[in-house]
């Protein structure tokens, strides 16, 4: 569900930096079209390789490798994290003979949720895919995706074990100037979760209204954590989520509400709703629910409920108003939860890639019926309607 995150981003950045090169034509976004070149679509079937697909795609416009867990320090202290890096094409992949030659932007989000002293971080970087600043490998086993000294490197035979690094100063409010870091190592025995059907997940009707998206919901970590002057080692549970495509969010789409949960019988719940202009939900949202063995099973709009209880956050900075207590169903699988932020002001305003662009994102917990949850929530849209923006 992050796809169409990402994609508002891509417009921004087109726009931003699209006069960088002058003989370039305007973006025309609507085909997904720079220069009378066309990014690719995803469209069925697509079959997965790996580590093929922990690469960058750069026939597409758009792409992120988005992680969220939760942490716990050797004396007990817990802590939520969400560390992104996102490619966005400002031009079809064209070949440029100068070093100075830019086609894609990279940037990247990174926050720190520390739920034991109710305080929220963020900070973002930004770069351009030249010169070796940020970057991201198109073909090779052991996939490496950079932006600054923001770091993400996939080893092993399928690319199950992965190296996280990233540092700043955080930009939230209430917390701004403090020194942030993280460096982790996640891994897991178990293979990718596939999102969606027959290699893609759709998001609406229309060819290439989709995106290609897969999952490790099932990462342990271990690591080190830096909040001001101290370094916390660290132990917990970490959540990928890898997408990449072409399309843009429909006309009749004003944001959407993504949830990620693992539950304590040993299950992982990802679920998501589009909402629409006329407050119904978008029919083509969807989830993937993954059993303790490792085997998963697409969710259509019909097999879950996801209602929003009257708990809010009101935004001072950019006048979003979140609900941020929800009740969760899946009838099928005999799941029912309450659940809600564990912290409310967890919005992401990023300074550096994007400052009208915010969100919502931050880490959840829950329980009812004989389960526990705890998890990841995104949203967006409660601002001001994202329809007709990208």
């Amino acid at each position: 569900m992050r796809f169409f995150l990402s994609a508002f981003f891509f417009v921004f950045f087109a726009l931003l930096f699209a006069p960088i090169h002058p003989a370039q034509a305007a973006p025309t976004f609507g085909s997904g079209a720079v220069a009378g070149a066309k990014f690719r679509q995803a469209v069925p079937p697509y079959r997965y390789e790996f580590p093929r697909d922990h690469n960058a795609h750069p026939q597409f416009a758009t792409e992120w490798w988005y992680y969220t867990g939760h942490l716990t320090s050797e004396n007990g202290r817990k802590f939520g994290y969400q560390l992104t890096w996102f490619r966005t094409a400002i031009a079809p992949a064209i070949r440029r003979k100068s070093k100075w030659a830019t086609r894609d932007i990279l940037f990247a989000h990174f926050a720190i949720t520390d739920e034991t002293g109710q305080k929220f971080y963020f900070t973002d970087t930004i770069g351009r895919s030249n010169l070796g600043i940020c970057g991201a490998d198109t073909n090779s086993k052991t996939p490496r995706i950079w932006c600054n000294d923001w770091v993400l490197q996939f080893s092993g035979p399928r690319g199950q074990t992965q190296t996280l690094r990233a540092r700043g100063n955080s930009d939230a409010r209430g917390t701004k100037g403090a020194e942030m870091a993280l460096s982790l190592r996640v891994s897991t025995t178990e293979n990718e979760v596939l999102n969606g059907v027959n290699g893609v997940s759709q998001k609406s009707a229309g060819v290439g209204r989709a995106s290609h998206y897969y999952s490790y919901t099932d990462l342990a970590a271990s690591g080190t954590l830096q909040i001001g002057r101290e370094t916390f080692r660290v132990r917990g549970t970490s959540w990928l989520d890898r997408e990449w495509g072409s399309s843009q969010m429909a006309p009749s789409q004003v944001g959407w509400d993504w949830f990620s949960l693992r539950l304590s019988d040993g299950r992982q719940l990802m679920l998501y709703q589009l909402r629409l202009k006329n407050g119904g939900v978008e029919p083509y949202s969807s989830g993937t629910l993954t059993e303790k063995n490792g085997r998963f099973r697409h969710l259509k709009r019909r097999d879950f409920e996801l209602i929003a209880g009257k708990e809010r956050y009101k935004s001072p900075e950019s006048g979003g108003n979140y609900p941020i207590s929800w009740k969760i169903r899946v009838p099928s699988a005999r799941i029912s939860l309450d659940v809600r932020a564990v912290l409310p002001e967890q919005e992401l305003i990023p300074r550096r890639s994007g400052r009208n662009l915010s969100y919502w994102e931050g880490a959840i917990s829950g329980a009812g019926k004989g389960l526990r949850a705890q998890g990841y929530l995104e949203m967006t849209g409660y601002g001001s309607s994202l329809a007709g923006v990208f």
